[in-house]
């Protein structure tokens, strides 16, 4: 794996709430909390709105994968830098309902021109027992821009 892109874990939140959520526009309008990004991990917080579901009331699949997407990407940036993502795919394991979705990177390999990455999402509520809704692996590619 390759170095950290920062200089701590508090300067990796501070870089993903500044980059990440507020110049993404769905990601800000999301509220998408980051958790955790360093040393090729990643950990990050949604609170539910009724917006956000189905006609069900489960998370739509799109923020589920959303939530995937980011859990990959920002694993991702944690070791290369700025990134996007280059493709991945979900499997959805069970309907989304929960007050938040949780979701973890952490990366498999990272290389020079892109860097592997799996994800788990879960629904949580309070009083209960997190459910496994989601699992992805991405392919994230750097951008090669320093944060």
């Amino acid at each position: 794996m390759t170095a950290d892109r920062f200089a701590s874990p508090e300067a990796a939140i501070a870089y993903m709430k500044r980059v990440a959520v507020a110049r993404s526009g769905f990601s800000s309008w999301l509220d998408i909390e980051p958790i955790t990004v360093w040393q090729g991990q990643s950990e990050l917080l949604l609170t539910m709105r009724p917006e956000m579901t189905q006609h069900h009331g489960y998370a739509h699949g799109a923020i589920v994968g959303l939530m995937a997407d980011n859990a990959c990407a920002w694993a991702g940036a944690s070791v290369a830098g700025d990134v996007v993502t280059g493709g991945y795919t979900i499997d959805f394991l069970r309907p989304a309902k929960g007050a938040r979705l949780r979701a973890r990177g952490a990366v498999i390999k990272a290389g020079k021109r892109q860097v592997v990455v799996r994800a788990d999402v879960w629904a949580e509520s309070d009083g209960t027992e997190p459910v496994h809704v989601a699992a992805a692996q991405a392919t994230i590619v750097p951008t090669g821009i320093v944060p």
